[in-house]
């Protein structure tokens, strides 16, 4: 193995930098992963951004990205049951390279046959859509409110509740341009929020009722739409903060309909809150994956070496789904 690897670098500049670093030696309890592909996030301009010096950021270089895909490279003592070659995927700091070290307990098993270039852009929705469900008690038969649909998670969302049985699932956007994406990732009813109020939307497609789980990606003015739109009893998890962290809602809405609200955001320093999520993956949701059921939509693929590219299309807004870095 080589001494040292290409890995994108925020903290010297406006820009991610390709630079040569260092391979990472696993230590106790850490599995060395061989990177083949990467996919892009929201946090990772914000982040590049607060660490440009030029700009009265902190300075501070550090390697970017969270999610990849690859294969196990070397092993640390006590690992758990990773073995050098076994195909990967997850969400860790440090994921912009060629190789990372990362916590086993949050490294999940690769799905046989699914490519890195696929695979590297679902372990974070996967996480934080299956988690929120899980926080929010969701069983097979209820009904889920997902906004923010066309995000990168929000399309995830979608997909794991159908997979795991949702009775009916209503999904926002805020065009009617992405109506055709989400009906074909498995909504049942798609409120263009540009066009339709979403409180009185979401109560018409779900007979009056509401929906039993809303999974908000947007905040703001709706998550407030969203809790009128809740069931009896249900649950309302804001995942996401797009339209800004500040929201104004009914209290009554909240009181008379006995709804349960939750904040969800899945950290790696809360392994405790974290773990039990992966493993349920392992037995409820990676299953479904292997059987096609699960697929991130892909934006654009580029190689490493082209990775201004890929910050351009993240800063655009234009992106739909992820955008991949390549490593090959």
């Amino acid at each position: 193995m080589a001494e040292t690897m290409r890995a994108l670098v925020a903290g010297r500049g406006p820009e991610w930098v390709l630079a040569e670093q260092p391979i990472p030696e696993p230590g106790a309890g850490q599995v060395l992963i061989r990177n083949l592909a990467s996919a892009t996030n929201n946090a990772d301009l914000p982040m590049l951004a607060e660490a440009d010096p030029t700009n009265g950021g902190h300075g501070r270089e550090f390697v970017a990205g969270f999610e990849y895909a690859g294969e196990i490279a070397a092993v640390g003592q006590d690992s758990g049951d990773w073995r050098v070659g076994d195909p990967v995927m997850g969400t860790f700091p440090s994921a912009f390279a060629e190789y990372l070290v990362a916590d086993h307990r949050f490294v999940l098993p690769r799905p046989e046959g699914l490519e890195p270039e696929i695979a590297c852009a679902l372990p974070t929705a996967l996480l934080t859509e299956f988690g929120a469900l899980t926080v929010a008690g969701f069983e097979s038969g209820q009904s889920v409110l997902v906004t923010g649909a066309t995000t990168g998670i929000g399309m995830i969302g979608v997909q794991i509740a159908k997979a795991l049985g949702a009775s009916r699932i209503v999904a926002t956007t805020r065009t009617s341009v992405k109506r055709d994406l989400l009906d074909g990732l498995g909504a049942d009813t798609v409120i263009v929020t540009g066009e339709q109020d979403l409180t009185e939307a979401a109560l018409a497609a779900t007979d009056g009722k509401g929906a039993d789980v809303v999974l908000d990606h947007v905040a703001g003015e709706t998550f407030a739409q969203c809790l009128p739109a809740t069931a009896e009893d249900g649950h309302a998890v804001n995942i996401g903060r797009l339209a800004g962290p500040a929201a104004t809602i009914d209290l009554d809405a909240l009181s008379y309909r006995h709804l349960t609200v939750h904040g969800v955001s899945f950290g790696f320093s809360r392994g405790w809150e974290t773990v039990p999520i992966l493993e349920g993956l392992h037995a409820d949701v990676l299953p479904t994956i292997a059987r096609g059921e699960i697929r991130p939509v892909i934006d654009s693929t580029v190689a490493v070496s082209e990775f201004q590219q890929a910050a351009d299309r993240l800063r655009s807004g234009d992106a739909v789904g992820k955008i991949v870095l390549t490593f090959g």
